[in-house]
Protein backbone atom coordinates (compact mmCIF):
# COMPACT_ATOMS: atom_id res chain seq x y z
CA UNK A 1 0.00 0.00 0.00
CA UNK A 2 1.42 3.34 -1.07
CA UNK A 3 0.66 6.31 1.16
CA UNK A 4 0.87 9.85 -0.21
CA UNK A 5 1.10 12.67 2.32
CA UNK A 6 -0.06 15.69 0.34
CA UNK A 7 -1.30 19.26 0.52
CA UNK A 8 -3.93 21.17 -1.48
CA UNK A 9 -2.99 22.55 -4.91
CA UNK A 10 0.23 20.53 -5.09
CA UNK A 11 1.09 19.54 -8.65
CA UNK A 12 3.55 16.84 -7.58
CA UNK A 13 1.01 15.40 -5.14
CA UNK A 14 -1.48 15.12 -8.00
CA UNK A 15 1.17 13.57 -10.25
CA UNK A 16 2.00 10.97 -7.59
CA UNK A 17 -1.67 10.03 -7.27
CA UNK A 18 -2.06 9.83 -11.06
CA UNK A 19 1.06 7.65 -11.38
CA UNK A 20 -0.40 5.19 -8.86
CA UNK A 21 -3.66 5.12 -10.81
CA UNK A 22 -1.87 4.52 -14.12
CA UNK A 23 0.18 1.70 -12.60
CA UNK A 24 -2.94 0.20 -11.00
CA UNK A 25 -1.47 0.43 -7.51
CA UNK A 26 -3.42 0.58 -4.28
CA UNK A 27 -2.77 3.87 -2.52
CA UNK A 28 -4.12 6.13 0.18
CA UNK A 29 -3.83 9.89 0.09
CA UNK A 30 -3.63 11.95 3.28
CA UNK A 31 -4.35 15.67 3.09
CA UNK A 32 -2.62 18.37 5.17
CA UNK A 33 -4.92 20.05 7.72
CA UNK A 34 -7.55 17.35 7.14
CA UNK A 35 -5.79 14.09 7.95
CA UNK A 36 -2.61 15.45 9.56
CA UNK A 37 -0.99 18.68 10.75
CA UNK A 38 2.41 20.11 9.86
CA UNK A 39 3.59 18.98 13.28
CA UNK A 40 2.42 15.42 12.54
CA UNK A 41 4.28 15.53 9.22
CA UNK A 42 7.54 16.64 10.84
CA UNK A 43 7.26 13.92 13.47
CA UNK A 44 6.74 11.22 10.82
CA UNK A 45 9.20 12.73 8.29
CA UNK A 46 11.75 14.82 10.26
CA UNK A 47 13.74 15.79 7.15
CA UNK A 48 10.69 16.61 5.00
CA UNK A 49 10.75 20.03 3.38
CA UNK A 50 8.53 19.41 0.34
CA UNK A 51 5.31 17.68 -0.68
CA UNK A 52 4.39 14.96 -1.26
CA UNK A 53 6.05 12.59 1.17
CA UNK A 54 5.51 8.98 0.07
CA UNK A 55 5.83 5.61 1.78
CA UNK A 56 5.08 2.03 0.81
CA UNK A 57 4.32 -0.46 3.58
CA UNK A 58 5.82 2.02 6.08
CA UNK A 59 9.07 2.20 4.08
CA UNK A 60 10.07 5.74 3.11
CA UNK A 61 10.30 6.37 -0.64
CA UNK A 62 10.63 10.16 -0.82
CA UNK A 63 8.82 12.63 -3.06
CA UNK A 64 7.30 12.33 -6.53
CA UNK A 65 10.63 12.03 -8.35
CA UNK A 66 11.75 9.21 -6.07
CA UNK A 67 8.38 7.47 -6.49
CA UNK A 68 8.71 7.64 -10.26
CA UNK A 69 12.21 6.10 -10.12
CA UNK A 70 11.09 3.50 -7.55
CA UNK A 71 8.22 2.30 -9.76
CA UNK A 72 10.27 2.10 -12.98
Amino acid sequence: MIEIWSKPNCIFCEKAEKLCQIKGLEYKKYMLDVDFSREDLLIKFPIARTFPQITQNDQYIGGYTELEKYLN
